[in-house]
């Protein structure tokens, strides 16, 4: 049991490693609980605006997106990442440069398609920085 726990884990831990901009961002993955957590560290990189000093909102899509697409691979142990539909994504504060979290859940899934929802914190989960709404095609 614990084994394939560790294999649906590597399978994401794969999915960063073959994406160079997950790797640019500092991406992280741990499960808690059977729910995917994606993290990066705040760098003056991810900042978008200097003024404020604001995450870009590429990077905070691109985690939402990734958490999403973690959370589909490891629940369905999938090989490869399915392929995205559509993402609608809400931003509702400021993220500001520092350690970030994006976990998703499953809403609904078919034998087709997967309704995900994914949020995004930062210290305190209650206060959610963006929420997105992603949808995926899984392969037969």
């Amino acid at each position: 049991m614990a084994q394939s726990l560790q294999n649906k884990l590597d399978h994401v831990h794969r999915l960063i490693k073959a994406n160079p901009y997950l790797e640019l961002l500092g991406a992280e993955a741990e499960v808690i609980e059977e729910e995917v957590i994606v993290s990066v560290f705040g760098a003056p990189h991810l900042v978008g605006n200097i003024n404020l000093p604001a995450l870009h909102g590429g990077v905070i899509g691109s985690l939402l997106g990734f958490a999403a697409t973690a959370q589909v691979v490891y629940t369905n142990n999938l090989h490869a990442s399915p392929r995205l539909v559509n993402i609608d994504i809400d931003y509702l504060r400021t993220g500001k440069p520092i350690k970030t979290f994006a976990a998703a859940k499953v809403v609904r899934q078919g034998r087709r398609v997967a309704n995900m929802r994914a949020e995004l914190w930062q210290a305190e989960r209650t206060r959610t920085i963006a929420v997105a709404r992603v949808q995926f095609l899984l392969d037969q």
